[in-house]
């Protein structure tokens, strides 16, 4: 997983889980300059309740 795809899922589904906020804080020493810019938006979308703390799920099957 990226940051990239992280905050691109995010942005998509409004949800960010408690393990993908697990992952942003356990790789943050890594992260690129670019990289720390899209984390702290990230946490202002999250401020702003444009994404929320949640749990993914899953699509039920059609029938």
């Amino acid at each position: 997983m990226t940051i990239g795809e992280l905050f691109l899922e995010s942005l998509n589904s409004g949800v960010i889980t408690e393990g993908d906020v697990n992952w942003l804080a356990h790789h943050q020493d890594d992260f690129s300059r670019a990289e720390v810019a899209t984390a702290i938006r990230l946490g202002r979308l999250m401020d702003e309740g444009e994404v929320n703390l949640g749990c993914h799920l899953p699509v039920a099957a059609a029938a």
